[in-house]
Parts: C-alpha cells; structure tokens; sequence
C-alpha cells in the first residue's frame, strides 16, 4: 500500500506523551460578524463556557473560532452571509473579521481573517493577517493554530451521503498535512473543467492534460487519506473509557488500487478509466470514479456494527471517540493538541460521559470552548473554567462557582 511520508521531526514527536499543552485563543475580537457588530472577550488557557438561549450568539462565537484556521468555518458558510446585518435591513454592511491572540508552541501571535466585499465589479477578497502583516493565503494560518469540532448538525454524520463523511476526513488530513487542501482544490479544479470541456467537445489534447491532474493529484489525495486512517486507528483501537473503541478505513476505487500496488501504477489506472468513460462521464453528469466517491468507513469495535447501523447514543459516542482520536493523534505526533470548539455538546452526552470528555480533554492540555443553554450541565467544570452569559449578540463574564 502506498504511504505518505512522515518526516523524521514528526516520527520523534510521535513519542511525545500528550499533556504537553496545546493551542489557546487569550482574545478573541469579532467585528460585523453575524449578530455581533463588535465584541471583545478575554480568555485564559482553560475552558471557556458560552451559555445562554438559543439563538444568542454561542455557536456564532464558536463560528469565527474556526475561521481562524484554514476552510469555510463550522457551518461552511459563504463568507458574504456571514456579514452582520443591520436590523431591519436586509443589506449586509459588506465587510466582517475575526482577530485572535493565540498561545501555541511558537509563541504568542496574533492571527486574524476578515472578509471585503467586491466594489465596482471587483472581487470578493477574504484577508489573513498573521502579526499585523497580509499574507497571501489561508493555509498560513494552519501554522498558527489548530482546532477540531463538533456541532449538532455533524450528529447525521454516519446516516448522510459520503460528502460529509469525505470533508471530516480531508480536515483531519489536512491538520497534519497542509498541502493536501491545495491537491483537494486542484483535483476538483481539475474534474470541473474537464466535465466542462467534454460537454462543449472541447480540445482532446487538453482534456487529455486535465485528467493527467486529476490522475496525480487525486491519488496523491487518496493515499493521504490511507496514511491518515493508518494512524487515526492506531488510536482509535486502543481508546478505553466512555468512548467505544472503533476502525476507520477511507474506502474507494483509487484507495484499493493503492492497497494492490504503488502509486504510479494507480495514477496509471486512474488515467486510463477517466479516458475510457468520458462519453460515460458526459452522460451521467459527473466523472463515475475518483476520490471524490470515497468514503470514510467506521466500525464500532465493541459490537461490530457499522457506524451507520448503530443507535443514535453509539453514533454520538463514535463521533465523540474520532474527534479525541485525532487529538491524540495531534499531541502524540506534533507535541500539542488542538483547540477544541464543542457547540451544544451537554446536551447529547449522559452524566457519565460528558464527565469522561472533560476528563480527556483536561488530560490533553487543550483548551475547549463549549455551548449550552443550561450552565448547570458543566457544573463539573466549575473551579476550572471560564464561564461567559451570551445573550441578544452579547457576551458578559460570569461567576463560575
């Protein structure tokens, strides 16, 4: 089976216990950002508590957490309707930004992103800025800060169509590999144009050069996603406690050619079926093999089931168990574990393993943001967490007890 490399640094990290620390957002800045037009909230290193009613801005604060590191946040909005809107007018006011100052293993850096509409016919511009300077793409932010979440919405996960199953996976890939977004992004550049050019009987040579890119770089997106559940099972097989025990495999056409053979000999086969079926292709709309028809698969080790065959409760604690994996995975081979953002998570977990989740997260040294609407779910947190009331685009500290 084709693997990628790991490099040295990272195979001498991966002896690292966790516990090491991980990631902190101190400040967090939010300008015409959904319903906050402009907020301000300090922070220390451990966990932050958002509760309130629904609708009052908790997963909103949650959402521009993850705007800070690479993609299009929790919810993958459109960076345009994420713009406060001002009330009683429809018009967003065209602009929005997040700014962090965040504690991670280089230091103290302030990390921000933002968004300008178009003016006059020009384009839409999304802005990153690492310690006050411009830089000239996202994927920089990945080298400042790291976060994994979960959100109600992510409950579906194993009973939804595979392109959701497809997005979890490439996050978790791209956390310890930020190219793999940019091989992600030319596959489906790629499939788009060529689809295009079949339909309008375009030029052969250059569809031929088309799927020459998606040949390379959809394999090379492919065996990233092997390597990457190589290790994710790792830990998820030895994980005990609250959490089930589970397997992952990323499942596809172009991952079993790479468990036969090695990769060029996929790009090979890859080449070939996408020549042999483009009037197929045309006819169906879409390119029939490639990895974006893979599949994440997941097995509960406890009772053997699919993921997609077990009851909702096992379903939830299997979600849970893959996002603590990658953090174990993070803090065992990079020294440091992510920034956890857990939207409306108290209300989805029993006593028992709600209380194992904040066990496992303190014992990673990572800092968790969570939601709820009732404070007295994270009673168990009290002593050691910061807990802000939000309400009506607000956020105000309280008494944590």
């Amino acid at each position: 089976m084709a693997t990628l490399d790991i490099p040295a640094a990272t195979r001498e990290k991966a002896t690292l216990a966790p516990g090491n620390g991980g990631y902190a957002v101190k400040r967090l800045t939010l300008t015409d950002f959904r319903c906050y037009r402009h907020q301000r909230l300090e922070a220390d290193k451990g966990p932050v508590v958002l509760t309130g009613p629904n609708g009052a801005g908790k997963t909103n604060l949650l959402e521009g957490l993850s705007f800070l590191v690479p993609g299009r946040g929790l919810r993958r909005a459109k960076l345009s309707d994420v713009v406060r809107r001002q009330q009683g007018n429809s018009a967003p006011s065209g602009s929005w930004g997040v700014a962090a100052s965040v504690h991670s293993p280089r230091g103290e850096v302030e990390i921000g992103t933002g968004f300008e509409a178009g003016r006059a016919g020009g384009r839409d511009k999304r802005i990153v800025r690492v310690d006050g300077e411009t830089v000239k793409s996202q994927a920089v932010l990945a080298e400042h800060l790291s976060a994994l979440w979960l959100t109600p919405q992510m409950d579906r996960l194993f009973l939804e169509g595979p392109g959701s199953r497809r997005r979890f996976l490439d996050r978790l890939v791209f956390d310890s590999d930020p190219a793999h977004l940019g091989r992600v992004n030319a596959y489906e550049h790629a499939m788009r144009e060529r689809m295009a050019l079949l339909r309008a009987n375009g030029d052969k040579a250059w569809v031929e050069t088309l799927e020459d890119t998606m040949a390379t770089r959809g394999v090379a997106v492919a065996a990233a996603r092997l390597e990457a559940t190589r290790r994710l099972g790792e830990q998820l097989k030895e994980s005990t406690g609250a959490f089930p025990r589970a397997s992952v495999e990323a499942a596809g056409t172009v991952e079993d050619w790479l468990r036969e053979g090695p990769a060029l000999a996929a790009e090979d086969r890859l080449r070939a079926a996408l020549a042999a079926r483009r009037a197929d292709d045309v006819a169906e709309g879409r390119a029939a093999i490639g990895p974006h028809r893979s599949d994440l698969k997941v097995l509960h080790l406890g009772n053997g089931r699919p993921a997609a065959l077990c009851s909702t409760g096992e379903q939830k604690a299997l979600l849970v168990a893959l996002v603590l994996g990658t953090a174990k995975m993070r803090a065992y081979e990079q020294g440091t574990a992510p920034l956890f953002l857990l939207d409306e998570i108290a209300a989805h977990l029993d006593e028992i393993r709600l209380q194992a989740l904040f066990d496992e997260i303190s014992g990673l040294g990572a800092q968790v943001w969570l939601t709820g609407t009732d404070a007295g779910l994270f009673a168990p947190l009290a002593g050691r967490a910061q807990f802000f009331a939000v309400n009506d685009g607000t956020v105000t500290p309280q008494d944590s007890g």
